[in-house]
């Protein structure tokens, strides 16, 4: 995964100069093979190689660190501690997201962020403890922003605990707004939003809050956050974990038509 961001940040300094991959490679001195190979996250170079490019490529200092960064990065989980404390804007999460064809989401405690209106939003920043005052509307904006992917070129599931809804989030008119936002989406062919009912007790769900995101050209990537770190797995053991979580909310959950007969429910009592 972390190969996969290094690549796509390689790509984009390569892009940047107009050059072909094959002329670049010319140029280095190297097969074009290997630009290939470094592209796709598979290493075949060195720090030292990787350095040449850059510089090559004229990438500006910054970005170059960034990227030599995450080039000597190793293992099967990559750890981020976000400069702003807001995991959801870490930029990593969002570009995964958008190239994701599938992404399968499981929310106990709230609305997940992708369903969230913009009032629910700045709600739940204005009691984030990782966020200043002086951050908290970029923040809301970028929030906001990720919302932008529900289209459907894609396929979106979202299982949501029941008590989730029940929570009220900014004071009843936005409470009851956020609940039309989830019926109006839910009619979507390409959203699925199924509740998991408070009456089936503990559940596979119950260890927290994670999404699971399926790629075209890449292995599935799982994304677990809390308030100061973000964790990203995409070896196959920790995805299989989760996927088989998922497959256990799958049998407790509540269809489509039955979840929304709850959200209405919930939604007829705050008339």
């Amino acid at each position: 995964m972390v190969g996969r961001e290094f690549g796509n940040g390689v790509r984009k300094v390569i892009e940047r100069t107009g050059l072909t991959q094959r002329r670049l490679a010319e140029l280095l001195g190297w097969q074009e093979a290997k630009i290939s190979d470094l592209l796709a996250g598979k290493g075949g170079c060195t720090e030292t190689e990787v350095r040449e490019l850059l510089a090559y490529c004229r990438a500006p200092v910054a970005e170059r660190e960034h990227l030599l960064a995450l080039f000597r990065e190793s293992g099967k989980v990559w750890l981020q501690i976000p400069a702003d404390g807001v995991p959801d804007q870490v930029r990593t999460l969002i570009e995964h997201e958008k190239e994701a064809n599938e992404i399968i989401c499981w929310s106990m405690i709230l609305v997940p962020g992708l369903l969230q209106i913009h009032e629910y939003i700045e709600a739940v920043t204005a009691k984030a403890q990782t966020v200043s005052a002086d951050n908290r509307a970029a923040t809301v904006a970028a929030r906001a922003a990720r919302g932008k992917i529900l289209e459907g070129s894609r396929k979106f599931t979202f299982y949501v605990h029941e008590q989730a809804l029940w929570l009220p989030v900014g004071g009843l008119d936005v409470w009851r707004s956020q609940l039309v936002h989830l019926l109006q989406l839910s009619v979507r062919p390409y959203i699925t939003i199924r509740i998991v009912p408070r009456s089936i007790g503990v559940h596979a769900g119950a260890s927290g809050d994670f999404r699971l995101m399926r790629f075209p050209k890449y292995p599935s990537m799982v994304y677990v956050e809390s308030l100061r770190c973000s964790l990203f797995f995409d070896d196959k053991e920790t995805v299989d974990l989760y996927e088989n979580v998922l497959k256990d909310l799958a049998t407790v959950a509540l269809d489509e038509a039955g979840s929304r007969e709850v959200i209405n429910s919930i939604l007829e009592g705050l008339q």
